[in-house]
């Protein structure tokens, strides 16, 4: 995710440019602090106005009090209402503007959604709030959120995203060429904790794996067996021992894996995110396909293992974003097979969706923005980015039409 910042003196040029958008339907207001919100998702750009005037002293100093915040996720992260006004309260509170007051856009003009902020730097006595070392601290905050929703880091690309893999196509011949490039692939891009969730990972790719046990000259071995399937999870064609692809896909191997996928899953709180997006998706609806498929749209896999009567015994879900694979019940209780199922059973399929709790974190590791840009305590106007000038053209284009219209308006007057 991207974040550029820019800093001037038009406040309400900002509103004004953000305001009209929303109102014109092509984006809504998410959310608000210390300034008023009618909760209809639109703005009235007076009262805001008001609202930050109430909090700018008549003898204040500050050339340019107005601060003007573009988070840009990319295209591939697909984010919740909910996941972005989370993000972009924490990097306003861990940037130091948390008890500003402020207003979060969300503009839908373009295909890739994004949020717009106005905020001010200044508190109520007129003083400007600490600058110094503004994209530095920005920088830190970025990867922290980055981190915490499994993003797009902006310096590099995400592998998973970025070079899908294909599944295997026995049909297409060399087929143990095709499955230790999956193999190979899957170990080293993703996290799993059993093997059933290194299974239900493998059969998204038409490969599935067992284990081998046996006895040979009175001493136990342990091995696996990899096979490749088709759509339907049938196995064709002869099996492969792992010792074919290496000792890095062997059980010794996985097993360390799991060992440390556990771990790091649980020392950078990768599975939060993926319970924040199940859950939301999960409240919106009782039709397990529309689940399926709006999970899929989010970055995320599902593998529901079903009876012969059709009844959920178990769910993975592979959050490509992440990097992690998780069964249901590792979440939580509410995303358990028995909850799932009972979510998608009759009398409730086809009724207005129960609202489910979807705990909200206020931890130190959320994930979110990312700021370009150069250190700058002198406060100049525009965008603070060493990408290019210090400004939002769009922005600075609407406040120079307005200043225009101001000015054909004052010549009619005067008869001109």
């Amino acid at each position: 995710m991207v974040a550029k910042i820019s800093v001037g003196n038009s406040l309400y040029g900002a509103l004004a440019y953000n305001g009209e958008k929303i109102n014109e339907a092509r984006g809504r207001l998410l959310t608000t602090n210390r300034i008023y919100n009618d909760g209809s998702g639109k703005v009235d750009i007076g009262k805001a106005m008001e609202g930050f005037v109430t909090f700018m002293p008549p003898q204040m100093k500050v050339e340019k009090p107005v601060v003007h915040i573009s988070l840009n996720p990319h295209p591939e992260d697909v984010l919740t209402d909910t996941e972005l006004q989370d993000i972009a309260r924490e990097y306003l509170e861990k940037l130091g503007f948390g008890n500003q007051p402020y207003l979060v856009f969300k503009h839908e003009d373009i295909d890739r959604h994004h949020l717009h902020i106005v905020t001010i730097n200044v508190d109520e006595n007129g003083k400007r709030l600490n600058r110094d070392f503004l994209f530095r601290r920005s920088d830190r905050i970025r990867r922290e959120l980055e981190q915490k929703y499994g993003l797009h880091p902006a310096e590099r690309k995400n592998p998973r995203l970025d070079n899908p893999l294909r599944k295997v196509d026995a049909s297409a011949g060399n087929v143990k060429k095709q499955v230790a490039g999956t193999l190979k692939a899957l170990n080293g891009q993703y996290r799993f904790q059993t093997m059933g969730e290194y299974r239900a990972l493998l059969s998204l790719y038409n490969v599935t794996v067992e284990e081998a046990r046996g006895n040979v000259r009175g001493r136990e071995y342990h091995g696996l067996v990899y096979s490749v399937t088709d759509d339907r999870g049938n196995k064709t064609g002869n099996p492969f021992k792992s010792s074919l692809f290496g000792k890095a896909v062997g059980y010794e191997a996985v097993e360390r894996k799991f060992a440390r996928s556990k771990q790091e899953i649980k020392d950078r709180k990768l599975a939060e995110m993926t319970k924040r997006t199940v859950l939301s998706v999960l409240e919106n609806t009782h039709d397990k396909e529309k689940f399926v498929s709006r999970l899929k749209e989010k970055g995320i896999d599902t593998v529901l293992r079903h009876t012969e009567e059709g009844r959920i015994y178990g769910a993975t879900f592979i959050d490509h974003r992440t990097g992690c694979v998780l069964n249901g019940s590792r979440m939580g209780k509410e995303l358990s097979a028995n909850a799932l199922q009972e979510h998608f059973t009759l009398p409730y399929a086809g009724q207005p969706p129960l609202t489910l709790s979807i705990p909200v974190e206020n931890g130190e590791d959320m994930c979110g923005p990312t700021v370009s840009g150069h250190d700058d305590t002198d406060g100049g106007i525009g965008l603070l980015s060493s990408e290019g000038p210090a400004v939002d053209a769009e922005e600075e284009a609407f406040i120079r039409a307005m200043r225009r219209k101001k000015k054909k308006k004052k010549r009619k007057g005067l008869g001109m």
